[in-house]
């Protein structure tokens, strides 16, 4: 089997044909977003956490060693959504109108999802900033009870939906 030594030896296929942040040479670039027109973009991504009945007792009941482990996860996601474009290379710096992370329980895993809502009004969406405070917050949340539960899994970091921009809305079908 051949070694792809660029992205420009990647046959072209209806999956790759649209990689708008590939250049003629196939060398990483960051899109230019500026003949697009602002629109109202959200998006909604989700994640969870699961742990051990009795980590999913102590964190709820507020008794993680580490103090609270919800409010300091929900503070983190919120945090890491505004700093998306310097975390991940080609993001666009956008200004974001709206971030809200909920840790919601969800005794039958046991655990927590996570779920994190995004909005701006800009020529780019805000997918990667919904799903980096979901990652963010799953992070922190591990980190502030591992004394508890070294076992904890993160798990099914996902696009949920996405509304706005020249692609349109999209649905987790899943």
């Amino acid at each position: 089997m051949a070694m792809i030594q660029n992205f420009s030896d990647i046959p072209a296929s209806p999956a790759n044909q649209a990689l708008t942040h590939l250049d003629s040479q196939g060398q990483a670039q960051m899109v230019d977003v500026s003949t697009k027109q602002q629109t109202v973009r959200e998006a909604i991504a989700v994640g969870q956490v699961r742990m051990l009945p009795a980590t999913f007792t102590a964190i709820a009941a507020g008794n993680a060693p580490k103090g609270d482990v919800l409010g300091t996860a929900r503070l983190a996601g919120i945090m890491a959504a505004k700093q998306t474009a310097q975390l991940i290379p080609l993001c666009h710096p956008l200004p974001l109108h709206k971030v809200e992370v909920q840790l919601l329980p969800e005794p039958t895993l046991p655990g927590y999802r996570i779920e994190a809502t995004v909005r701006t009004k800009a020529e780019t969406g805000v997918e990667m900033e919904a799903l980096t405070a979901v990652s963010i917050a799953a992070l922190t949340l591990y980190d502030m009870a591992k004394a508890l539960d070294k076992s904890m899994q993160i798990e099914n970091i996902h696009l949920l939906s996405k509304t706005g921009g020249k692609t349109g809305d999209y649905q987790f079908e899943g």
